[in-house]
């Protein structure tokens, strides 16, 4: 796991905006990995002014938009079994699929907006959106709306950490919170502040999907 976060790393340093794109579209497609490894790195780059983070941002949120389309159309081209038979190869199985259907047919179509907030739904959430034949537009705007939240909160905590540290950590030394176990006081740091991201983000889907029910059982009363 070391090597593919390293490689990740390395790919977004060395292709810049394309390859924050490149990588978000994987990680919201087929080859799921944690988005901190890339939006928190551009974060920390555009502190140091190696990127423009509003750039960074805009390519992070369309490459997640894009991966999500992918598998949308994925689903509405070639059908469950297609997904379930080819799945196993991207540690996909039938399992996380029926999970994903429950969650979508719970919640609805807002569940593509709540699912990008939600680590191991993000990626696969688009699946039974697809196989239910969502509407693009809604389907895209929820998309864009939810990865760009979670998208933006990672891009600033990775500014963020660059403003503590003075920009005095190599982007390795970043990444090590989520490769090493020998975590220095600044990684440990740099752990802190991303499960406390994660909480918020937990906490703020929450508040929302209570939002969305209450407005729902009111407008049907």
């Amino acid at each position: 796991m070391a090597d593919i976060i390293n490689f990740i790393v390395n790919t977004v340093g060395q292709l810049g905006y394309i390859g924050i794109f490149f990588m978000m579209f994987l990680e919201s497609s087929f080859f799921p990995f944690p988005s901190e490894v890339v939006m928190i790195p551009a974060g920390y780059l555009a502190y140091k002014g190696e990127m423009n983070i509003y750039i960074a941002v805009i390519m992070g949120i369309l490459g997640s938009l894009a991966g999500a389309l992918f598998n949308y159309y994925l689903a509405i081209k070639f059908g469950r079994s297609f997904i379930l038979r080819f799945g196993k190869y991207f540690f996909f199985s039938e399992k996380t699929m029926q999970t994903m259907e429950i969650f979508f047919q719970k919640h609805g179509e807002i569940s593509t907006f709540v699912g990008r907030l939600i680590p191991a739904v993000r990626q696969y959430i688009s699946l039974p959106a697809g196989l239910a034949k969502m509407n693009l537009a809604k389907f895209s705007f929820y998309t864009s709306f939810g990865a760009g939240i979670w998208v933006i909160i990672l891009t600033i905590l990775g500014y963020y950490v660059g403003a503590i540290f003075s920009g005095g950590m190599e982007v390795s030394e970043v990444i090590a919170t989520f490769t090493s176990k020998n975590l220095t006081k600044e990684e440990l740091q740099i752990k802190s502040y991303v499960t406390q991201a994660v909480i918020f983000t937990l906490i703020s889907v929450v508040l929302i999907v209570g939002v969305y029910v209450a407005y729902k059982v009111k407008k049907k009363n």
